[in-house]
Order: C-alpha cells, then structure tokens, then sequence
C-alpha cells in the first residue's frame, strides 16, 4: 500500500517508503517541539525572575522588617529580594573572598560586614569584585566607605546543595582571607549574631564594586539540558534515517581498494 520510491542526484541514491518517511518526519517534527518548549520555558523563567526584581527594586523594604520565622532557605521568596540598610561599614572588619573571576582576570570577592541603625544587627554585605593584581607595598583595593549610608541590596539564598569550600583562616589580623563566605565562622570571628544571609549590593550603591554576579538568579541549566537533549536526538534521528536509506555512507567512505 506504502510504496517505496527512489531518487537520485548524480551519485547519491535515497529510496523512501512514504510511511517511513512520514514516521521521521513527525520524530523529527516532535523532538524539536519538544526542544523549542524547553526554551520557552526557560524564556519564561528569566522574564518571571526580571518581573520580580523590577518589582523589588520599587519597594524595597528596610531589612530589619524581614520577619525572624521567614529567614531560612525553605522560603524562596528571599531570593533576589530588595532590602534597605542604613548605617555603617565596619571597614576594618572586610573579609576577601579568594578566587574569584572577572572577565577571565582573578582576583577578590570583597565583602564587609555592615552594622543597621535600626537595631545594631550585622549584615554582611558583599560589595563586589576587586583585582589580586597591585603593586608591591599597595594593599588591596576595597575602597572603604566612612559615616552613615544608606543603600539597596538583593538577598543571596545558596542552593540548598551547595558546601563551602574549608578555609584556612588566620583570625588575628584584618581583611580575613576564605574560599567561600561561611557566615557562621565570620560570626565566630567577630564575636557576634550576623544575619542569616549575605547580601549584594545592587548598582550606583554607596561602597559598590565590580558587580561579578549576575542580577537575578533564575535556573535555566536544567531546561537548557534538556533543549540540547531533544534537538540530539532529533538530528541522531535524521541522520539514521537517511544513513539507512541511501548510499551517503558508502559515498563518505570512498571506493574500495583492492588487496
């Protein structure tokens, strides 16, 4: 009933049964969508993620409002949310976070703890990204901040995943120097309760270095993955099926030689 035809274009030779021939095309044809709605998906979660920090940024509320019972990482809410601070830098307290890049150039994560007005809490806020390069007898670059400030800063929740590197600190002397930012050791180090969480000051901020990290935090890896997986397996498909009716192979391959 399907019958099979062939065609050909000088050497190359392709016979297609037509049902066959249906069947890929409709593989094919799926395995794209399939790929395509993945990208969609991840399309969606960049804008819902802007959507909301544009959201925050109109009303951000002072940090210290942020209720005890909402400080933990089962909230997702926290991520990326825009908080006020107001009060002081403690300068002398910085801590540098080792490794850390900027448009491929090595240098420090720069985070300084930052005491509230409102009820002597302490945040820490990370303020950006600094070069490891300076000149002999120069000290690292963190450009301090004196007096009150007021400034604006997302919310970091680490993946619930996510270990910190061990570090080996030396606590008797100031900036302190740690692979990754362990709240509870800098805690320990200053000898008082730090808020739960680290938090990176948005732009034009008051202290604000090389912001290194990106805006807004929304996964896509996981939809990208799969994108990639399906528009494989819809070129594996395709090539199959015209490896496996036509002479393409043998052409690749090239005439035999004779013993």
């Amino acid at each position: 009933m399907f019958s099979t035809k062939e065609f050909s274009i000088g050497v190359f030779t392709i016979r297609i049964n037509w049902l066959l021939f249906a069947c890929v095309v409709l593989t094919i044809l799926a395995f794209g969508r399939l790929g395509l709605w993945q990208l969609d998906r991840a399309a969606e979660k960049v804008n819902a993620q802007q959507v909301m920090e544009d959201e925050s940024k109109r009303g951000a509320e002072p940090i210290e409002s942020i209720p005890r019972g909402h400080l933990n990482r089962a909230n997702p809410e926290l991520q990326n949310r825009h908080v006020s601070l107001q009060g002081e830098y403690l300068n002398d307290k910085t801590i540098l976070l080792l490794g850390q890049f900027h448009q491929t150039q090595i240098g420090y994560g720069v985070v300084t703890p930052f005491r509230l007005s409102a009820n002597n809490q302490i945040v820490l806020v990370s303020r950006g990204w600094t070069s490891a390069i300076n000149k002999p007898g120069q000290n690292i670059y963190t450009a301090p901040v004196d007096g009150l400030v007021s400034v604006t800063a997302q919310i970091y929740v680490p993946p619930a995943s996510w270990k910190p590197r061990e570090s080996e600190i030396d606590g008797s002397q100031w900036p302190v120097f740690m692979r990754d930012l362990e709240i509870d050791i800098v805690s320990q180090l200053l000898g008082e309760e730090v808020w739960p969480f680290e938090v990176r000051l948005t732009a034009e901020q008051d202290g604000v270095l090389v912001r290194h990290w990106p805006a807004v935090s929304a996964d896509v890896d996981q939809n990208l993955s799969y994108a990639l997986q399906w528009f494989c397996l819809a070129l594996l498909v395709f090539f199959a099926s015209l490896f496996a009716s036509s002479n393409l192979w043998a052409l690749l391959k090239g005439p035999e030689r004779g013993v």
